[in-house]
């Protein structure tokens, strides 16, 4: 599948516009001894993202691209993917749509992290739709990117229950924590063949 690093490792990137979470896990999941992937290169559309932040500390490469041009931002994005020998691609809140032209360009695989018990559900704000549709589950999905939002082939999916009393905000905390559990999982599988 790819060029392989030591022991059966291949360098991954983690693409993130926000706090980091699902970063920190699959950072924390790098550093054990059976991980099949070293994180070399955190991307991100903003600045301010606390999860930035945590990668320069951890002194992961780490680049903010500015997206007022898609065109210019994905092309510096190919290009430091290329020069890093990424081979893997973690969508993690990323909160920018990949064009079919990177999908087609990129020579590795790209995975995201999904709010919701996909093909349910697709696109933004989950949570209140799943609440207002008096859903009696809702979860987190992993799947491979294709040129269609969040419609490629689901790695793993985990249910989360819903109660009466929940929020949005009350759904979020809980399936952000299986989204943690399940995103390194979902990596080992995939990569768990090379």
């Amino acid at each position: 599948m790819a060029k392989l690093i030591g022991k059966n490792k291949i360098y991954c990137a983690v693409f993130i516009s926000g706090r980091g979470s699902n970063l920190k896990s699959i950072f924390r999941y790098s550093k054990k001894k059976n991980s099949k992937i070293i994180l070399k290169l955190v991307v991100s559309n903003k600045l301010s993202a606390p999860g930035a932040k945590f990668a320069k500390k951890n002194k992961i490469i780490t680049q903010i691209v500015n997206y007022e041009n898609t065109i210019k931002a994905e092309k510096e994005i190919l290009s430091l993917l290329k020069k890093n020998d990424i081979k893997l691609i973690c969508l993690a809140g990323f909160l920018k749509i990949l064009s079919k032209n990177f999908i087609k360009n990129f020579n590795g695989k790209i995975i995201n992290i999904h709010p919701s018990l996909l093909p349910k559900y697709k696109g933004l704000n989950t949570h209140e739709r799943v609440i207002k549709n008096k859903e009696s589950y809702s979860g987190c999905t992993v799947h491979f990117v294709n040129k269609k939002l969040d419609s490629g082939k689901i790695i793993l999916q985990q249910k989360v229950k819903l109660y009466k009393l929940d929020t949005p905000k009350k759904l979020e905390k809980r399936i952000l924590k299986i989204e943690n559990k399940i995103y390194p999982k979902a990596i080992n599988q995939i990569l768990s063949k090379i």
